[in-house]
Protein backbone atom coordinates (compact mmCIF):
# COMPACT_ATOMS: atom_id res chain seq x y z
CA UNK A 1 0.00 0.00 0.00
CA UNK A 2 1.28 3.46 -0.93
CA UNK A 3 -0.07 6.08 1.45
CA UNK A 4 -1.18 9.24 -0.32
CA UNK A 5 -1.36 7.67 -3.77
CA UNK A 6 -5.17 7.75 -3.78
CA UNK A 7 -5.10 11.56 -3.52
CA UNK A 8 -2.06 12.30 -5.70
CA UNK A 9 -2.38 15.54 -7.69
CA UNK A 10 -5.87 16.21 -6.34
CA UNK A 11 -5.24 19.94 -6.51
CA UNK A 12 -4.12 19.88 -10.13
CA UNK A 13 -7.61 20.00 -11.60
CA UNK A 14 -6.48 17.75 -14.44
CA UNK A 15 -8.63 15.00 -15.98
CA UNK A 16 -7.77 11.31 -15.81
CA UNK A 17 -6.35 11.28 -12.27
CA UNK A 18 -7.99 7.98 -11.36
CA UNK A 19 -6.44 6.32 -14.40
CA UNK A 20 -3.06 7.90 -13.66
CA UNK A 21 -3.09 6.63 -10.08
CA UNK A 22 -3.81 3.14 -11.39
CA UNK A 23 -0.73 3.26 -13.62
CA UNK A 24 1.40 4.60 -10.76
CA UNK A 25 0.17 1.77 -8.53
CA UNK A 26 1.29 -0.77 -11.12
CA UNK A 27 4.70 0.85 -11.56
CA UNK A 28 5.28 0.94 -7.81
CA UNK A 29 3.83 -2.54 -7.21
CA UNK A 30 1.47 -0.95 -4.71
CA UNK A 31 -0.45 -4.17 -4.01
CA UNK A 32 2.62 -5.69 -2.32
CA UNK A 33 4.89 -2.75 -1.50
CA UNK A 34 4.71 -0.44 1.50
CA UNK A 35 5.43 3.23 1.10
CA UNK A 36 4.13 6.75 0.81
CA UNK A 37 3.87 9.70 -1.52
CA UNK A 38 6.72 11.91 -0.28
CA UNK A 39 6.18 14.95 -2.49
CA UNK A 40 4.64 16.38 -5.61
CA UNK A 41 5.94 19.41 -7.46
CA UNK A 42 4.47 21.26 -10.43
CA UNK A 43 7.19 21.80 -13.03
CA UNK A 44 5.29 23.35 -15.90
CA UNK A 45 1.94 25.16 -15.90
CA UNK A 46 -0.12 22.45 -14.22
CA UNK A 47 0.74 19.90 -16.92
CA UNK A 48 4.08 18.44 -15.77
CA UNK A 49 4.69 17.13 -12.25
CA UNK A 50 7.48 15.42 -10.34
CA UNK A 51 6.12 12.75 -8.00
CA UNK A 52 8.41 11.44 -5.28
CA UNK A 53 7.70 8.20 -3.45
CA UNK A 54 9.36 6.29 -0.64
CA UNK A 55 8.68 2.58 -1.23
CA UNK A 56 10.18 -0.26 0.80
CA UNK A 57 12.88 2.05 2.05
CA UNK A 58 13.88 3.29 -1.40
CA UNK A 59 13.16 6.63 -3.03
CA UNK A 60 11.52 6.79 -6.46
CA UNK A 61 11.00 9.88 -8.58
CA UNK A 62 8.69 9.94 -11.61
CA UNK A 63 7.62 12.61 -14.06
CA UNK A 64 3.92 12.75 -15.00
CA UNK A 65 2.83 14.84 -17.99
CA UNK A 66 -0.76 15.59 -19.00
CA UNK A 67 -0.99 16.27 -22.73
CA UNK A 68 -3.64 16.05 -25.41
CA UNK A 69 -3.92 12.83 -27.35
CA UNK A 70 -2.09 14.20 -30.43
CA UNK A 71 0.95 15.26 -28.42
CA UNK A 72 0.83 12.00 -26.51
CA UNK A 73 1.09 9.94 -29.69
CA UNK A 74 3.94 12.09 -30.99
CA UNK A 75 5.87 11.72 -27.72
CA UNK A 76 5.17 7.98 -27.61
CA UNK A 77 6.64 7.46 -31.06
CA UNK A 78 9.68 9.59 -30.23
CA UNK A 79 10.45 7.53 -27.12
CA UNK A 80 9.52 4.06 -28.28
CA UNK A 81 10.00 4.02 -32.05
CA UNK A 82 11.94 6.81 -33.72
CA UNK A 83 14.87 7.43 -31.38
CA UNK A 84 15.41 3.69 -30.69
CA UNK A 85 15.43 3.09 -34.46
CA UNK A 86 18.70 5.03 -34.73
CA UNK A 87 20.22 3.93 -31.42
CA UNK A 88 19.32 7.08 -29.48
CA UNK A 89 16.64 5.65 -27.22
CA UNK A 90 18.52 6.79 -24.10
CA UNK A 91 18.63 10.41 -25.27
CA UNK A 92 15.12 11.04 -24.01
CA UNK A 93 13.30 10.09 -20.82
CA UNK A 94 12.00 6.51 -20.96
CA UNK A 95 8.21 6.22 -21.22
CA UNK A 96 7.13 3.99 -18.31
CA UNK A 97 3.34 4.13 -18.42
CA UNK A 98 0.33 5.75 -20.10
CA UNK A 99 -3.15 6.57 -18.76
CA UNK A 100 -6.03 8.20 -20.62
CA UNK A 101 -9.16 9.85 -19.29
CA UNK A 102 -12.51 8.42 -20.41
CA UNK A 103 -12.86 10.89 -23.26
CA UNK A 104 -9.43 9.84 -24.62
CA UNK A 105 -8.81 13.55 -25.18
CA UNK A 106 -6.21 13.86 -22.42
CA UNK A 107 -3.39 11.45 -21.71
CA UNK A 108 -1.04 11.10 -18.77
CA UNK A 109 2.42 9.89 -19.68
CA UNK A 110 4.73 8.73 -16.90
CA UNK A 111 8.46 9.10 -17.61
CA UNK A 112 11.63 8.36 -15.74
CA UNK A 113 13.04 11.37 -13.93
CA UNK A 114 16.34 12.48 -15.48
CA UNK A 115 16.78 15.33 -13.02
CA UNK A 116 16.70 19.06 -13.55
CA UNK A 117 20.23 19.91 -14.67
CA UNK A 118 19.28 21.93 -17.75
CA UNK A 119 21.31 24.32 -19.85
CA UNK A 120 18.98 27.06 -18.69
CA UNK A 121 20.20 26.85 -15.11
CA UNK A 122 23.79 25.82 -15.89
CA UNK A 123 25.14 26.95 -19.30
CA UNK A 124 28.66 25.73 -18.55
CA UNK A 125 30.67 25.28 -21.74
CA UNK A 126 31.25 21.55 -21.31
CA UNK A 127 27.50 21.04 -20.85
CA UNK A 128 26.69 23.13 -23.91
CA UNK A 129 29.19 21.10 -25.93
CA UNK A 130 27.55 17.85 -24.78
CA UNK A 131 24.19 19.21 -25.92
CA UNK A 132 25.58 20.25 -29.30
CA UNK A 133 27.12 16.82 -29.83
CA UNK A 134 23.81 15.14 -29.03
CA UNK A 135 21.84 17.36 -31.42
CA UNK A 136 24.38 16.81 -34.18
CA UNK A 137 24.17 13.06 -33.61
CA UNK A 138 20.38 13.20 -33.90
CA UNK A 139 20.62 15.17 -37.15
CA UNK A 140 23.26 12.90 -38.68
CA UNK A 141 21.50 9.63 -37.88
CA UNK A 142 18.16 10.87 -39.22
CA UNK A 143 19.49 12.62 -42.32
CA UNK A 144 17.28 11.44 -45.21
CA UNK A 145 16.10 8.52 -43.03
CA UNK A 146 13.23 6.36 -44.38
CA UNK A 147 11.19 7.10 -41.22
CA UNK A 148 10.99 10.83 -42.00
CA UNK A 149 7.62 10.57 -43.83
CA UNK A 150 6.08 8.96 -40.75
CA UNK A 151 7.66 11.58 -38.52
CA UNK A 152 6.30 14.35 -40.74
CA UNK A 153 2.81 12.83 -40.60
CA UNK A 154 2.68 12.79 -36.78
CA UNK A 155 4.90 15.82 -36.19
CA UNK A 156 5.62 19.11 -37.93
CA UNK A 157 7.17 20.17 -41.22
CA UNK A 158 9.68 22.87 -40.30
CA UNK A 159 11.13 23.61 -43.69
CA UNK A 160 10.12 26.55 -45.84
CA UNK A 161 6.51 25.36 -45.70
CA UNK A 162 6.59 26.22 -41.99
CA UNK A 163 7.97 29.69 -42.70
CA UNK A 164 5.41 30.54 -45.37
CA UNK A 165 2.45 29.02 -43.53
CA UNK A 166 3.21 30.90 -40.32
CA UNK A 167 3.69 34.20 -42.15
CA UNK A 168 0.36 33.75 -43.95
CA UNK A 169 -1.41 32.65 -40.75
CA UNK A 170 -0.09 35.68 -38.88
CA UNK A 171 -1.23 38.00 -41.69
CA UNK A 172 -4.65 36.38 -41.68
CA UNK A 173 -4.94 36.77 -37.93
CA UNK A 174 -3.84 40.41 -37.89
CA UNK A 175 -6.27 41.36 -40.67
CA UNK A 176 -9.12 40.18 -38.44
CA UNK A 177 -8.01 42.31 -35.48
CA UNK A 178 -10.44 45.12 -36.20
CA UNK A 179 -13.93 46.12 -35.06
CA UNK A 180 -16.24 44.36 -34.46
CA UNK A 181 -13.90 41.37 -33.97
CA UNK A 182 -11.98 43.27 -31.34
CA UNK A 183 -12.40 46.55 -29.50
CA UNK A 184 -9.32 47.98 -31.18
CA UNK A 185 -7.98 51.34 -30.12
CA UNK A 186 -6.23 53.59 -32.63
CA UNK A 187 -2.79 52.69 -31.25
CA UNK A 188 -3.44 48.99 -31.61
CA UNK A 189 -4.57 49.39 -35.22
CA UNK A 190 -1.42 51.36 -36.06
CA UNK A 191 0.71 48.63 -34.49
CA UNK A 192 -1.23 45.97 -36.37
CA UNK A 193 -0.61 47.77 -39.66
CA UNK A 194 3.12 48.02 -38.97
CA UNK A 195 3.27 44.29 -38.28
CA UNK A 196 1.30 43.57 -41.45
CA UNK A 197 3.76 45.61 -43.50
CA UNK A 198 6.66 43.67 -42.05
CA UNK A 199 4.98 40.31 -42.67
CA UNK A 200 4.14 41.12 -46.28
CA UNK A 201 7.80 41.98 -46.84
CA UNK A 202 8.84 38.65 -45.31
CA UNK A 203 6.32 36.85 -47.50
CA UNK A 204 7.84 38.46 -50.60
CA UNK A 205 11.28 37.30 -49.46
CA UNK A 206 10.04 33.70 -49.30
CA UNK A 207 11.24 32.50 -52.74
CA UNK A 208 14.81 33.74 -52.24
CA UNK A 209 14.99 32.35 -48.72
CA UNK A 210 13.64 29.01 -50.01
CA UNK A 211 16.30 28.89 -52.73
CA UNK A 212 19.15 29.35 -50.26
CA UNK A 213 17.73 26.80 -47.79
CA UNK A 214 17.28 24.26 -50.60
CA UNK A 215 20.83 24.76 -51.92
CA UNK A 216 22.76 25.15 -48.66
CA UNK A 217 20.58 24.01 -45.76
CA UNK A 218 21.75 20.43 -45.75
CA UNK A 219 19.65 17.25 -45.73
CA UNK A 220 16.22 16.96 -44.20
CA UNK A 221 16.37 15.33 -40.81
CA UNK A 222 14.52 14.79 -37.56
CA UNK A 223 14.24 17.95 -35.48
CA UNK A 224 13.50 18.35 -31.80
CA UNK A 225 11.62 21.49 -32.79
CA UNK A 226 11.84 23.31 -29.47
CA UNK A 227 15.54 23.28 -28.66
CA UNK A 228 15.48 25.84 -25.87
CA UNK A 229 18.05 25.44 -23.06
CA UNK A 230 15.26 24.48 -20.64
CA UNK A 231 14.60 21.35 -22.74
CA UNK A 232 18.21 20.13 -22.73
CA UNK A 233 19.21 18.01 -19.75
CA UNK A 234 22.74 16.93 -18.96
CA UNK A 235 22.99 13.53 -17.31
CA UNK A 236 25.97 11.76 -15.75
CA UNK A 237 26.30 8.21 -17.11
CA UNK A 238 28.86 5.41 -17.02
CA UNK A 239 30.16 6.75 -20.33
CA UNK A 240 30.54 10.27 -18.96
CA UNK A 241 28.44 13.40 -19.32
CA UNK A 242 25.68 13.10 -21.91
CA UNK A 243 22.79 15.26 -23.01
CA UNK A 244 19.15 14.21 -23.21
CA UNK A 245 16.22 16.13 -24.63
CA UNK A 246 12.80 16.51 -23.03
CA UNK A 247 9.49 17.99 -24.23
CA UNK A 248 9.31 16.60 -27.76
CA UNK A 249 5.86 18.12 -28.37
CA UNK A 250 7.15 20.03 -31.42
CA UNK A 251 9.26 17.32 -33.04
CA UNK A 252 9.25 17.28 -36.79
CA UNK A 253 11.19 17.25 -40.05
CA UNK A 254 13.21 19.97 -41.72
CA UNK A 255 16.69 21.33 -42.39
CA UNK A 256 19.20 20.94 -39.57
CA UNK A 257 19.56 24.74 -39.44
CA UNK A 258 16.14 24.94 -37.73
CA UNK A 259 17.30 23.32 -34.48
CA UNK A 260 20.68 25.00 -34.78
CA UNK A 261 18.98 28.38 -35.05
CA UNK A 262 16.86 27.78 -31.95
CA UNK A 263 19.89 26.88 -29.86
CA UNK A 264 22.23 29.60 -31.12
CA UNK A 265 19.71 32.42 -30.66
CA UNK A 266 19.16 31.39 -27.03
CA UNK A 267 22.80 32.04 -26.11
CA UNK A 268 24.88 35.23 -25.97
CA UNK A 269 26.47 36.31 -29.24
CA UNK A 270 29.98 35.61 -27.94
CA UNK A 271 29.10 31.93 -27.38
CA UNK A 272 27.84 31.32 -30.89
CA UNK A 273 31.08 31.08 -32.94
CA UNK A 274 32.52 28.24 -30.84
CA UNK A 275 29.08 26.60 -30.64
CA UNK A 276 28.87 26.67 -34.42
CA UNK A 277 32.41 25.29 -34.75
CA UNK A 278 31.56 22.44 -32.39
CA UNK A 279 28.40 21.62 -34.35
CA UNK A 280 30.28 21.72 -37.67
CA UNK A 281 32.87 19.27 -36.36
CA UNK A 282 30.12 16.94 -35.15
CA UNK A 283 28.09 16.91 -38.39
CA UNK A 284 31.10 16.76 -40.70
CA UNK A 285 30.49 13.02 -41.41
CA UNK A 286 27.13 13.96 -42.95
CA UNK A 287 28.88 16.04 -45.60
CA UNK A 288 27.26 19.33 -44.56
CA UNK A 289 29.59 22.30 -44.47
CA UNK A 290 28.90 25.69 -42.97
CA UNK A 291 28.15 28.06 -45.84
CA UNK A 292 29.22 31.69 -45.98
CA UNK A 293 28.29 33.76 -42.96
CA UNK A 294 25.71 35.74 -44.93
CA UNK A 295 23.89 32.68 -46.26
CA UNK A 296 24.08 30.90 -42.90
CA UNK A 297 22.67 33.92 -41.07
CA UNK A 298 19.81 34.15 -43.54
CA UNK A 299 18.87 30.49 -42.91
CA UNK A 300 19.14 30.86 -39.14
CA UNK A 301 17.09 34.06 -39.28
CA UNK A 302 14.45 32.37 -41.45
CA UNK A 303 13.88 29.74 -38.76
CA UNK A 304 13.67 32.36 -36.01
CA UNK A 305 11.21 34.44 -38.03
CA UNK A 306 9.09 31.31 -38.47
CA UNK A 307 8.88 30.90 -34.70
CA UNK A 308 7.97 34.54 -34.10
CA UNK A 309 5.28 34.43 -36.79
CA UNK A 310 3.88 31.21 -35.31
CA UNK A 311 3.59 32.84 -31.90
CA UNK A 312 1.95 35.89 -33.46
CA UNK A 313 -0.63 33.71 -35.22
CA UNK A 314 -1.61 32.08 -31.92
CA UNK A 315 -1.81 35.46 -30.20
CA UNK A 316 -4.30 36.55 -32.86
CA UNK A 317 -6.36 33.41 -32.28
CA UNK A 318 -6.42 33.97 -28.51
CA UNK A 319 -7.36 37.63 -29.06
CA UNK A 320 -10.75 36.56 -30.40
CA UNK A 321 -11.76 35.61 -26.87
CA UNK A 322 -13.56 38.20 -24.69
CA UNK A 323 -11.51 40.49 -22.43
CA UNK A 324 -8.30 40.18 -24.42
CA UNK A 325 -6.98 43.32 -22.72
CA UNK A 326 -3.44 41.97 -22.97
CA UNK A 327 -3.41 42.16 -26.77
CA UNK A 328 -1.67 45.53 -27.19
CA UNK A 329 1.12 44.56 -24.81
CA UNK A 330 1.64 41.22 -26.56
CA UNK A 331 1.81 42.78 -30.03
CA UNK A 332 4.25 45.42 -28.79
CA UNK A 333 6.47 42.66 -27.44
CA UNK A 334 6.36 40.81 -30.77
CA UNK A 335 7.27 43.97 -32.63
CA UNK A 336 10.28 44.37 -30.34
CA UNK A 337 11.31 40.79 -31.17
CA UNK A 338 11.23 41.57 -34.88
CA UNK A 339 13.18 44.80 -34.41
CA UNK A 340 15.81 43.21 -32.14
CA UNK A 341 16.49 40.24 -34.41
CA UNK A 342 20.13 40.43 -35.43
CA UNK A 343 22.37 38.04 -37.37
CA UNK A 344 23.05 34.96 -35.27
CA UNK A 345 26.74 34.94 -36.22
CA UNK A 346 28.65 38.17 -36.34
CA UNK A 347 31.02 38.41 -39.31
CA UNK A 348 34.67 38.07 -38.37
CA UNK A 349 36.38 41.45 -38.28
CA UNK A 350 38.41 42.22 -41.36
CA UNK A 351 42.14 42.00 -40.79
CA UNK A 352 44.15 45.00 -41.81
CA UNK A 353 47.21 44.52 -43.99
CA UNK A 354 50.44 45.39 -42.29
CA UNK A 355 52.99 47.26 -44.35
CA UNK A 356 56.35 45.58 -44.74
CA UNK A 357 59.59 47.16 -43.66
Amino acid sequence: MIDGLESALSDSGRPGLRELRGVLAELLDASRAVGRLAGEHCLKKRKVYRLEFEVDGRRHSLIARCVDSTQAELNRRVATRWLPAVGLGRRCAALLGVASDRSAEWVWQVHEDLGDQTLENNPDRCLVEAAIDMCAELHIRFADHPLLPELRMYGNDMGMTYYLANIRDAIRGLKHLQPPTTDAAEGLLALRDRLLGRLYQLLNEGPERARIVAELGGPETMLHGDLYPKNVLTVSTEDGLQAALIDWDHAGVGPLTYDLSTLLYRFPAEYRPWMLDRYQQSVAPSGWRVPSTGDLNLMLETAELSRIANYLAWVCIAAREPQADWLLESLEEIERWFEALEPAIRPAPATQAVAGP
